[in-house]
């Protein structure tokens, strides 16, 4: 496509288009800044990268000079991997109407593929180059674990992009990730099946694991039935940060309704039993090489009384007429997980955070998210604050439940707050008014629920440290 001359810098876009149905998590890579952009004619673009990724590249009738790379969520090992470009059909129309380029892979890989993410969404950026032309500025969306393939991008490769967005991501890191997913089911069996040798890590195979995970469940469903039983659930979930309110299909219950507070976590643990916790985590283990997560001197006393959960899990203690002293007991007293340090140096490098972002970052979250909880957020600000660049970082807090469950308005705000810090250099107000206000104007027809919060400590620390080393 040919080169028009140069265009003027951008300006902060304007907010008058609703991107409807924008309902995955969205992160911005951008390219290096450029004097030219091209006004191309409507096109779509699909091919296949040298490692078997495919990716799709999509191109507006009046480019602004933006592209925007799409790093796509979590898909599980022999899931479809189409490429992709957008969260959805109705997010690509608006999108495209204002203006953006839009590009994304498959990835060459499905599971916990980030050594594959990273290279091949870069690889979709060159593609781009040499088949459309140079981008003046490049702005990256990704979808909860995608969030994590996109923070990665924004970390390591910084020189390929102007700024980043967040949507419900992983930000905690992998290292974190799979910490925090073994303390819920470690609970359960230590509390509900102390003799039952169920396997909570070092799976050989698909089949392990899913026994595994057939076990646990049978627990879980069986003593969902009993107060004492209800109660030792909402202990597990409180040490996974699982909200009261995860589901947007529940009603949101009242601050002391401790009995659908309970309902509902039940309901998102057992989701968890049956796959992250297990089937996603052979995934992981196989990538590996063995068990990346550990919980050696790790204080679950200390951990629940961090937990906004814990009156929850008090009152329900006491209502079962059952000793919560009892149970920390015995959490502090069973033999503990150990890693596999090469395990651990393999998802330390894909990835472990650093937080030594170089361009900014803007992340949303739902305050009711059980899959990624919003203390996600709390590791990232933690070590992105430990590494000496907060200024670059923004969070903001959506009151909703669920993963990723963004009204379209909210999401435009998002983009276009990114869009703006990265044109004017300054973030601006960011307040849930301001953001508010913005999404209103984006899109007058879907909901504008930003709101103040902020979340508590993350229950497992997301540094780098050695696995032998307490915590």
């Amino acid at each position: 496509m040919p080169v028009l001359p140069p265009l003027p810098p951008l300006p902060p876009l304007p907010l008058t288009r609703a991107a409807t149905g924008l309902a995955a998590l969205v992160l911005v890579a951008a390219a290096s800044p450029s004097t030219a952009a091209p006004s191309s004619p409507v096109g779509h673009i699909e091919g296949t990268l040298p490692s078997g990724a495919a990716y799709v590249i999509d191109t507006p009738e009046q480019w602004n000079g933006t592209v925007l790379l799409f790093s796509h969520g979590y898909r599980p090992a022999g899931s479809p991997n189409p490429a992709s470009n957008a969260p959805d059909d109705q997010a690509k129309k608006e999108l495209l109407g204002e203006g953006y380029a839009l590009v994304g892979s498959s990835y060459a890989t499905t599971g916990w593929a980030v050594e594959q993410a990273v290279p091949d969404q870069l690889a979709t950026l060159d593609t781009f180059t040499a088949k459309v032309g140079t981008a003046r500025r490049t702005l990256a969306w990704g979808e909860s674990y995608g969030g994590l393939v996109t923070t990665t991008i924004a970390e390591r490769h910084a020189d390929r992009i102007d700024g980043s967005l967040s949507m419900c991501g992983l930000v905690q890191g992998g290292v974190a990730n799979w910490n925090s997913t073994l303390d819920p089911v470690f609970a359960l069996r230590t509390l509900l099946a102390p003799d039952s040798g169920i396997q909570l890590t070092g799976f050989g195979g698909q089949s392990d694991a899913k026994d595994a995970a057939d076990r646990l469940g049978g627990v879980l469903t069986r003593a969902q039935s009993t107060p004492s039983g209800r109660a030792r659930i909402a202990l597990a979930a409180a040490l996974h940060a699982v909200p009261g309110w995860n589901d947007p299909k529940q009603p949101r219950p009242a601050p002391g309704d401790h009995a659908a507070q309970q309902a509902n976590q039940y309901a998102a643990l057992t989701g968890l039993v049956q796959a992250p916790a297990f089937s996603w985590r052979q995934e992981a283990e196989r990538r590996a090489g063995g068990s990346m997560s550990w919980n050696t001197g790790v204080d679950y006393t200390a951990m629940l009384a961090r937990s906004s959960q814990y009156k929850e899990v008090k009152a329900l203690y006491k209502s079962a007429g059952r000793s919560l002293r009892a149970d920390l007991n015995a959490l502090a007293a069973a033999p503990r997980i150990k890693a596999d340090p090469s395990a651990v140096r393999y998802m330390k490098r894909n990835v472990a955070f650093t937080g030594r972002l170089a361009k900014p970052q803007l992340n949303i979250h739902t305050t009711g998210d059980a899959l990624i909880p919003v203390r996600a957020e709390s590791a990232y600000r933690d070590t992105v604050t430990a590494a000496g660049r907060a200024p670059l970082l923004r969070q903001a807090y959506v009151d909703n439940a669920g993963h990723c469950t963004f009204s379209p308005a909210e999401q435009l705000a998002a983009v276009h707050t990114t869009e703006r810090r990265v044109t004017t250099g300054r973030w601006g107000d960011t307040s849930p008014a301001a953001l508010n206000a913005e999404a209103r104007h984006s899109d007058p027809t879907t909901a504008a629920r930003y709101e103040h919060f902020r979340p508590g400590p993350y229950p497992r620390p997301s540094d780098r440290r050695d696995p032998r080393r307490p915590r």
